[in-house]
């Protein structure tokens, strides 16, 4: 297993880190506009981010949510602070039963300089829904796209009340035709946001150039130069060094070696969860797993591995949803079983510095109750898979819980529903399958909010899942940076008010 990086002697983090940002932003990959321009306000805006694209930045996959922090790639609709629907491409909508209607834009130009129809709408929409697999956001959604004059039609085949927040969702940003002409789709010179994206090396970085003819006005800097750094120890010292303007994700371990007026924390809709395998191996057991929950402190790992930068969870749904903590109720849970020296094999990840250390602690804690406790530790990417067909007895998993549509039911039907796509605890159970069904269609308001409350209550009563921590958004600006987003859900970052003096 590797050690997170603050396990190491600071000699080690230094060296390593100097040698990751040699020629990190050496050059800018459109020479003509990186001191600045003109018609703006300010130089190109460079940007460290975590994760490198794991799907050559297909909008099918998560790397849609990139293509949404650097304003590139454009949804229908999108959503204000409370997670209510607002007009982007569309203009407005209206329900009638299973059917939707969105009226589209006028005047929108994709960034090859074709015209944003309802046809083009219709086209990425169906690539969309009939995709294998589908987009999170679409998981036990069946839906259809026609177009209707200059509206689009909206489809489902039971009525759902929240289509206008999936349409939100950057895995469904409407894209120009030829982003469709091969086998995978392509985002390259095919968004309409305001910045267009020219050039993909691969996983290592990205390049956007200001689009002059961005229906929501003329973006401030010249465009984005964008490397991805997934050591978080590195990340943080291209703040240090001034080598990056924008710096996501910063280690909790590093916030503290930064200028405190370069960080910004923000509560945010994510959870770090324990994921029990319900289908096989030791958690079989449902005493087994209250075993594990009560052996759990949670509070050591939020003082021990986060030095304070999170929240102790009392739920799945955390404090960036304070709708959550006035609504929950206590839970009835099984009783706990005596471990007797069983085996256990938790896995996680090293993408996210702080993981490997919670595994770290999780194994003391619960060894000390009784377990006899291994870990898996890689990178994300090549454990994933072994995650999703239930390879491990424990799974510790960072977890994004309104990352798609801006409301939890998505998230909680993927991840614990019998057939959803992310169901790393292989739960298949009727009373939580029949209160996910009920919160998903319940209309918006405070009736579908009750809703979702009583199916985290069913999903936590089976132990399949038990939440640890809610993560703050821990993000480093240089100081010449002007309207960055600091943004919860984590789809903002770059916007068309971003410039760098």
């Amino acid at each position: 297993m590797r050690l997170p990086a603050r396990l190491l002697p600071l000699s080690a983090i230094t060296a390593a880190a100097a040698l990751l940002l040699t020629g990190c932003f050496s050059e800018s990959a459109s020479d003509d506009s990186a001191g600045g321009s003109a018609d703006g306000d300010g130089e190109r805006v460079r940007v460290a981010m975590m994760n490198p694209p794991r799907s050559g930045l297909s909008p099918l996959s998560d790397d849609a949510f990139k293509l949404s922090r650097w304003s590139t790639a454009e949804t229908l609709v999108t959503l204000d602070t409370d997670g209510d629907a607002e007009p982007a491409l569309a203009t407005k909508w209206q329900q009638n039963g299973r059917t939707w209607t969105f009226g589209i834009r006028d005047g929108v130009t994709f960034h090859d300089g074709t015209k944003l129809t309802a046809e083009s709408v219709v086209r990425s929409l169906t690539r969309a829904a009939t995709a294998s697999p589908k987009p999170r956001i679409l998981d036990g959604v069946d839906l259809t796209v026609k177009a209707d004059g200059d509206s689009v039609a909206v489809t489902t085949d039971t009525e759902d009340p929240l289509v206008p927040q999936r349409l939100s969702s950057p895995q469904l940003s409407i894209l120009a035709a030829k982003a469709y002409r091969g086998k995978t789709v392509s985002p390259v010179g095919a968004g309409t946001g305001p910045f267009e994206l020219t050039k993909v090396n691969g996983t290592s970085s990205a390049t956007l150039d200001r689009y002059d003819d961005y229906w929501g006005g003329t973006a401030k800097s010249p465009g984005i130069d964008v490397r991805f750094v997934p050591d978080g120890t590195a990340r943080a010292a291209t703040l240090r060094s001034g080598e990056a303007d924008v710096v996501e994700a910063i280690p909790v371990s590093q916030a503290a070696l930064l200028d405190k007026d370069l960080v910004t924390e923000v509560p945010m809709p994510r959870t770090n969860t324990l994921y029990l395998n319900t289908a096989s191996g030791p958690f079989k057991d449902a005493s087994l797993r209250a075993a594990a929950r009560e052996a759990l402190d949670a509070e050591s790992i939020v003082k021990g591995v986060y030095e304070g930068r999170a929240d102790v969870a009392k739920g799945l749904l955390g404090p960036a949803l304070p709708w959550a903590a006035d609504l929950r109720k206590p839970v009835e849970r099984a009783k706990s079983g005596d471990p007797d020296g069983r085996t256990i094999t938790i896995g996680t990840f090293t993408d996210r510095a702080e993981l490997p250390e919670v595994a770290q602690t999780l194994q003391q804690q619960l060894e000390q109750a009784g377990f006899k406790v291994k870990l898996d530790v890689r990178e994300y990417a090549n454990i994933e898979s072994d995650a999703l067909a239930g390879e491990f007895d424990a799974f510790i998993l960072s977890r994004a819980t309104v990352l798609d549509s801006g409301d939890p039911a998505a998230y909680l039907y993927s991840d614990f529903g019998s057939k959803g796509s992310f169901n790393i605890s292989q739960l298949s159970d009727k009373k939580v399958d029949a209160a996910l069904e009920k919160a998903a269609g319940t209309k918006t308001g405070d009736a579908r909010r009750r809703a979702v409350i009583d199916a985290e209550a069913a999903v936590l009563a089976t132990d399949a899942a038990i939440p640890m921590l809610h993560e703050r958004v821990i993000q480093g600006d240089a100081a010449g940076v002007v309207d960055v987003e600091h943004d919860p859900r984590e789809r903002a970052l770059i916007t068309a008010d971003t410039y760098v003096k």
